[in-house]
């Protein structure tokens, strides 16, 4: 007999599931298996089996025995180009959401880590963005979720760059509070990679939304002599306004010297680093283990104290590689802050504590 879940119900997990699973004590891996198929097929659509089975590291006998699973109770749909998710399967994987989370210990794990970084909250998406690069689609969607949740009339959103960052906008979508949204570039040029760049995300977003955006054409490292002579130039005051009155922040936190290397730092600016021990960068911004700035870059993008005064800020990293760096920046956590990782990140943060 078939199992059909249909729009609205409501999975009482704390009575029914608890019944079950005494009975069928093999439920928990089998669910945490076909949720996650069906959560890579809603992101990957249409994908093939071969691609699953890489991606989740499981057999192809396997994946197709369960996507056949899937496939009767109506969750996904096989055809010729690839397994689809159908709006029933996206319905089943919400609901299923929270269980899973609990199931597999992430909603501890959240709760952790938010205790110990002190901040607002934390999201951890279940996958590790150094074995799966399809995490970070995961993570744009979480994002995307905050930024439509807490975005309010006129709001003024400034966002960096990287790849974490620039993951949210395929799943931004026209939105009634983001209608008159602004999205601003947080930062200048840095390196020669375009298409991560805060001026390119930023026209992509607003398009996504029907929003506006503002854009910043300039190196984000300028020399003293540059800075002192840009300062004053009025198009450098509006934007240092707008850094005064911005509402949402959606940046990175980056691993110090991979940063340095995508500005094409000097090797004595390296070294400098190097020995003043620093592990993290945001904003421009390099911080040691203990949490203090050891280096600021001189630039026109928006300054720490303008961050910190924002009403939300989304901080983006993942991979265990990113975990001392997550650790350095948040020594001096901002309460208002939502921090969205992966489950690698997550544990390795944890180990550290």
């Amino acid at each position: 007999m078939k199992l059909h879940f249909m729009e609205g119900d409501v999975l009482n997990r704390n009575s029914l599931y608890e019944v079950q699973r005494k009975l069928l004590p093999e439920m928990d891996d089998l669910l945490k298996k076909r949720f996650r198929l069906l959560q890579a097929i809603a992101l990957q659509s249409p994908v093939g089996r071969r691609t699953l089975a890489d991606i989740l590291q499981l057999t192809e006998r396997d994946v197709r025995k369960e996507t056949q699973v899937l496939s009767d109770q109506q969750l996904i749909q096989i055809q010729v180009k690839g397994m689809v998710c159908t709006e029933l399967g996206y319905t089943v994987l919400e609901q299923l959401k929270t269980l899973f989370h609990e199931l597999t210990g992430i909603s501890k794990k959240e709760q952790q880590l938010k205790a110990a970084l002190k901040i607002n909250q934390v999201i951890i998406v279940p996958s590790d963005i150094e074995q799966d690069v399809s995490t970070y689609a995961l993570i744009g969607k979480e994002a995307a979720s905050i930024v439509m949740q807490k975005a309010q009339p006129n709001c003024k959103i400034a966002v960096t760059g990287g790849t974490s960052v620039s993951s949210i906008g395929p799943y931004l979508q026209p939105h009634k509070a983001l209608q008159n949204a602004q999205f601003i570039a947080a930062r200048g040029g840095i390196g020669d990679e375009i298409t991560m760049q805060a001026n390119t995300l930023v026209a992509q977003f607003a398009e996504q939304c029907h929003a506006t955006y503002r854009t910043l054409f300039l190196p984000e490292h300028l020399s003293e002599q540059a800075y002192s002579a840009m300062k004053d130039e009025p198009i450098v005051k509006e934007m240092i306004e707008l850094y005064d009155n911005i509402n949402i922040v959606i940046h990175g936190i980056g691993d110090a010297m991979e940063m340095a290397d995508r500005r094409q730092s000097s090797e004595e600016d390296k070294q400098l680093l190097l020995e003043k021990g620093a592990i993290g960068e945001a904003f421009g911004y390099y911080f040691d283990e203990q949490g203090q700035i050891v280096h600021h870059i001189r630039t026109i993008g928006i300054q720490l104290e303008q961050v910190q005064q924002s009403d939300c800020i989304i901080a983006i990293a993942a991979g265990a590689s990113k975990a001392k760096s997550v650790q350095a920046y948040f020594k001096n956590p901002v309460r208002n802050t939502i921090f969205i990782t992966d489950e690698s990140a997550a544990n390795a943060i944890l180990e550290n504590l």
